[in-house]
């Protein structure tokens, strides 16, 4: 009897556990990084570059890892490519790069066509301030900041340059 209870608590706390995670998912805050989680759009194990990991939350409660900003926006602009169709995007977290904490991904600074490259190559290095982006442009050769605003489908296309793995995700 004792060992079913146990079983039975042991089941209720994974069962939490998981339901916990959706209600991150749903809260606006980024959710947990596994070994297991793959980009939307390349399929690489996002687990292995955490300084460089973003996220988007849909309002239907989806939730997608990437394993850099780049490859975040190419999903933004494109999501049907990746077989996502409906839901809004309802958050987009990525790293500060200097101090590793999650940023909302609509309110960073990005660097770009900097001498720092991200698991995809050339990649948009975030920051919290527009002053850290700015140490960081003239620390590491960048050509621009840019606001979330300034970023758009033919910017991050050009930024790929031969990196076009797609993965499908299931539905």
């Amino acid at each position: 009897m004792k060992k079913l209870n146990a079983m039975l608590i042991a089941c209720l706390l994974v069962m939490g556990l998981f339901s916990w995670e959706k209600c991150l998912a749903g809260s606006g805050q980024p959710v947990t990084v596994t070994d297991r989680d793959r980009c939307a759009v390349c399929g690489m194990f996002v687990g292995k570059y955490p300084e460089w990991v973003a996220q988007i939350a849909l309002s239907d409660g989806r939730n997608f890892m990437f394993d850099g900003p780049k490859d975040m926006l190419v999903f933004y602009f494109a999501p049907e490519e990746y077989g996502v169709e409906g839901g809004r995007v309802d958050h987009m977290h990525v790293k500060d790069y200097y101090s590793q904490r999650w940023l909302d991904g609509r309110e960073a600074f990005y660097v770009i066509g900097s001498d720092v490259y991200g698991p995809m190559g050339e990649e948009f290095v975030p920051f919290d301030s527009r002053q850290a982006a700015e140490s960081f442009l003239k620390d590491h050769h960048g050509k621009e900041i840019l606001s979330f605003e300034d970023i758009s489908p033919a910017l991050v296309q050009s930024m790929r340059k031969g990196h076009k793995m797609k993965m499908k995700m299931k539905q």
